[in-house]
């Protein structure tokens, strides 16, 4: 699925897609939107195209329904946006409020990015290729991200690798951060 457009409105929703409201963020802090950070995820690990994340992000995941669940049902986790293999976006937390996506974090010597950042992650792992659709997404996504949120700028997107080394590997090897840029310069 590829957007021709993508808006947002004045609650921060995007308008094309479709909402998953969850109750897991809050308000942000009186900060600028001023960073992307991007992330991956599958649940199970390395299995694609179902509804677990949305679960997860919305705290209904069954933990019956795979071991792996068991570690991570209690846990509130949320992010802004989810890029489907397919390129389908779903939208968990409006881009005004503090979604949950980052954790212990720092970024050119500021702590705490959940406050001043929006997360977008992609259906996938470390070591498997991205799609096609979800980089022209990304790309769609966050050329209308830098639009919007002025402070946004190519220099400020990140991995959240980048911003908790220690703790975190994604968006992974197997993401190409040059052919992504190379789609925000069309």
């Amino acid at each position: 699925m590829l957007y021709q457009q993508l808006t947002v409105n004045n609650d921060g929703w995007l308008k094309e897609v479709t909402a998953v409201p969850t109750s897991h963020y809050n308000s942000r802090p009186e900060s600028e939107i001023s960073l992307i950070v991007i992330h991956n995820i599958s649940l199970p690990p390395g299995i694609f195209l179902d509804d677990h994340i949305s679960d997860f992000f919305c705290g209904k995941l069954d933990a019956r329904l795979h071991p792996y669940f068991k570690e991570i049902c209690t846990l509130q986790v949320s992010s802004h946006c989810l890029i489907r293999r397919s390129g389908e976006i779903i939208q968990y937390v409006s881009f005004l409020n503090r979604a949950w996506h980052a954790g212990k974090s720092l970024y050119k010597g500021r702590e705490a990015c959940n406050d001043f950042s929006i997360g977008i992650e992609l259906e996938g792992t470390d070591n498997l290729p991205y799609t096609i659709e979800q980089y022209k997404n990304l790309a769609l996504l966050t050329k209308l991200l830098i639009t919007e949120y002025r402070e946004i700028t190519k220099e400020r997107i990140t991995g959240h690798s980048d911003i908790a080394p220690k703790r975190k590997t994604d968006p992974g090897l197997s993401f190409d951060w040059n052919f992504y840029f190379s789609l925000l310069s069309k």
